[in-house]
């Protein structure tokens, strides 16, 4: 399998596609200020204790307050506790946990009210991102990530990921992390440690152990109720975690995160350097590469596959539903139950593309077509758990109900990707009255005309849609020509095929759009 990642960065934020054989199967996005990510460390203010939830409610500074169940409390909170009040005490000076004696792990049937109280401050990280209604969902069992192994304050455990197989490996791997690991810190070895070096781990470990540091430092003066670390951003987090000897390109759109990734990639696997490339063309990146229109084919409430058959995903505040149709395929009554069952797997390969894709989360109730012979009803169950192994998500899936129905649960820690589809009618802006087009031109000159001689702006560029981008530049006396003479500099004239018709926008020369 060839995995591509392509990152296109612009003023707006970052967005992060995942390419499996030229397919889309991921996409991330990271808005410039993203806050309230997970991993990120807050120092919370325990406004509410709701014993009949046995539950906290947080103020880490969101409009919602965010919610702490006992459960997430971790076994050594006690000890946490104990180390912010020392910490912003003053009485201790030291970063690491060497000399801190550690509290008794809490009883794990306790009440939260034995261990918070209201107003109490107390370290906590972000486990899943604000979604819809709800405020972030938060823990305070803290853990820092990274390539190779996770370090786990107020430990002194070991674990080792359950996907590397070899005992001769694993003892290998826990005798070195035994021997370099700082006291009173566990560490969780992941899965991409197998076959690595003492030095990979070791450096590994000493930046995590530096972040730990750098968190401790910041502890003491740290403002309730605000962000104390943050986990990095999105597009070096994707690639700490899912990058292997699979990928083949990584393709970045601006020079200076282009640099950044790179550095960051030679820092955790320097034979991988080669394969992060700047992208040079004119074209925009996600154009160039198919991945506008797959987006656009692929997030629409009915999505197509390829044998005429579709599928239907509607979303509701509880779970997601999708029902699977044969179309417009056609089949003899011979081969019924072959044909329902050979849709229903192109529909199961589609759907855990889907899952991914839009990172849906929560339950997902599936309604296949149904098949009454048993065997092909646990040969589709199957072959739709081997497809979900890809999901980087921890999931769940139960056999097909007598009704025919496949319940999931998926892991979900951000809001669900959601990217509108249907355009705005070209002719009425989506209003449903039409603006006269002949003077979609005088618009265009009117704003230009303000910008370069009201503003003097320098070094602008006009973003339109494909045809007026053509009748504004073809031509050897065409209008840009003209707009030269008239206003003396250049301008840039480039075309978006995303606009509708009488869609434009300026960006000034620090790529932000100029409001008008």
């Amino acid at each position: 399998m060839v995995k591509e990642l392509i990152i296109n960065s612009t003023p707006a934020g970052v967005t992060i596609a995942l390419i499996e054989d030229k397919q889309l199967v991921e996409l991330h996005k990271e808005q410039i200020n993203n806050n309230y990510a997970v991993g990120d460390i807050y120092l919370g203010r325990i406004k509410k204790i709701m014993p009949g939830l046995n539950a906290a409610f947080v103020d880490v500074g969101y409009e919602k307050d965010a919610f702490l169940h006992y459960f997430d409390l971790g076994p050594q909170v006690q000890s946490l506790i104990k180390l912010t009040k020392i910490k912003r005490n003053g009485s201790v000076t030291g970063t690491l946990l060497d000399n801190l004696k550690l509290e008794a792990d809490i009883n794990k049937a306790g009440k939260i009210s034995d261990v918070l109280s209201k107003n109490m401050l107390l370290p906590v990280q972000i486990a899943k991102e604000p979604i819809s209604t709800k405020g972030p969902r938060l823990s305070s069992d803290l853990s820092i990530a990274g390539r190779y192994v996770v370090l786990v304050p107020f430990s002194n455990t070991i674990s080792i990921s359950k996907k590397i197989k070899s005992n001769t490996e694993r003892n290998r791997l826990k005798k070195i992390i035994e021997s370099i690991k700082p006291q009173n810190f566990g560490v969780i070895i992941r899965t991409v440690s197998e076959g690595r070096g003492v030095a990979e781990l070791q450096k590994d470990l000493l930046d995590l152990v530096a972040k730990w540091e750098n968190f401790i430092k910041k502890l003491p003066t740290a403002e309730p109720s605000k962000r104390v670390w943050g986990e990095m951003d999105r597009s070096s987090t994707l690639i700490r975690d899912i990058l292997n000897p699979d990928f083949t390109n990584v393709y970045v759109s601006t020079p200076e995160l282009f640099d950044d990734i790179r550095s960051y990639v030679h820092d955790i696997s320097p034979e991988m350097e080669k394969i992060v490339k700047l992208y040079k063309q004119k074209e925009p990146i996600f154009e160039h590469f198919g991945i506008e229109k797959q987006i656009k084919n692929a997030f629409g409430k009915t999505v197509n596959l390829p044998g005429g058959a579709y599928l239907v995903v509607e979303h509701t505040e509880a779970l997601h539903v999708v029902d699977v149709n044969s179309g417009n395929r056609t089949a003899s009554k011979e081969n019924q139950e072959e044909n329902a069952l050979q849709v229903n797997k192109e529909a199961a390969k589609e759907i855990a593309r889907q899952l991914r894709l839009r990172d849906m989360g929560g339950i997902v109730v599936i309604d296949f077509i149904d098949m009454h012979k048993p065997t092909n009803r646990k040969m589709l169950f199957d072959y739709l758990r081997e497809l979900m192994l890809l999901d980087r998500a921890k999931h769940t899936i139960l056999p097909p109900s007598k009704f025919g129905l496949v319940q999931i649960t998926r892991q979900r820690v951000r809001p669900e990707m959601n990217i509108v589809t249907v355009e705005k009618c070209p002719a009425c802006d989506g209003t449903g009255t039409i603006k006269a087009s002949i003077v979609l031109m005088d618009d265009i000159e009117n704003n230009l005309n303000y910008i370069l001689r009201e503003q003097n702006e320098k070094g602008i560029t006009l973003c339109v849609h494909p045809y007026i981008e053509a009748y504004i530049t073809k031509g050897i006396f065409n209008l840009q020509r003209r707009w030269y003479f008239k206003y003396g500099q250049w301008v840039k004239v480039k075309e978006q095929s995303a606009y509708y018709l009488t869609e434009f926008h300026f960006i000034s020369s620090k790529d932000e759009e100029i409001k008008l």
